[in-house]
């Protein structure tokens, strides 16, 4: 990697965070940025932020970091969103790698008679971003990480009612999770790539404790960036 690339991870809660962490052996300090969780730092050029639950969270916590270091004169290089989903069955199956093609934010718009009507066809905004095929193919190739939309979603899937409805206007979906919009949103005010990667903890569908693999995940989510980050050096150089 170029000696001034600097990537910055964002998940959600610190579990997450950690896990990205120790995949690192060289995670040197904690920084304290204001207004926002403290990050932890590499000698490698990672930065490790746990941004907060939710798209609003995501997005400040991810907007206030890469502001920080373009005052810095540092900039970030690559963001990556990063954590722990829900998988659409059977393409996504608990315990597999998920990265997204398409960063799409699902319960953005109006419900009308006639069904939901995303943000866009309000004649607002974006409802979808897309990372660059080249950081997704080396991410796929390099970790397994199966191509695909992502949805972000502010109310986790409960039914096999909702995970249907949400199949049925995103066919391609294969995972959902809260936080991934909000970065992409961040990274793309400030023109920076954007990368959102996904270790499949249960099921997206009735809401089931006993079968949900948390800590399967985040192992997964360890092994992940162990490959991903030597595979983003030829990125990066590229």
């Amino acid at each position: 990697m170029k000696a001034a690339a600097r990537v910055l991870v964002a998940t959600a809660v610190p579990a997450e965070r950690d896990a990205v962490a120790r995949a690192f052996t060289d995670v040197t300090t904690e920084v304290r940025l204001p207004g926002s969780p403290p990050l932890l730092r590499t000698a490698g050029g990672y930065d490790l932020l746990a941004a907060g639950v939710g798209p609003a969270l995501a997005a400040a916590g991810t907007a206030t970091a890469l502001t920080a270091a373009a005052l810095d004169g540092r900039p970030y290089t690559l963001v990556v969103s990063a954590g722990i989903a829900g998988g659409f069955q059977p393409e996504a199956p608990v315990g597999s790698l998920v990265v997204a093609d398409e960063i799409t934010v699902a319960d953005l718009g109006a419900e009308t008679a006639d069904g939901f009507l995303p943000v866009t066809e309000l004649g607002f905004g974006t409802v979808s971003h897309h990372p660059l095929n080249s950081l997704v193919r080396v991410t796929a190739q390099a970790t397994g990480a199966h191509p695909g939309a992502v949805l972000t979603v502010s109310t986790v899937t409960g039914t096999a009612a909702r995970a249907a409805e949400l199949r049925a206007r995103h066919p391609r979906a294969l995972a959902e999770a809260m936080e991934g919009f909000g970065v992409a949103e961040a990274a793309a005010a400030h023109g920076v790539p954007v990368l959102e990667l996904r270790a499949v903890s249960n099921p997206v569908g009735p809401r089931d404790r006993a079968a949900w693999r948390i800590g399967d995940a985040l192992d997964a989510l360890t092994e992940a960036f162990g490959k991903l980050a030597p595979a983003l050096e030829s990125w990066e150089s590229a």
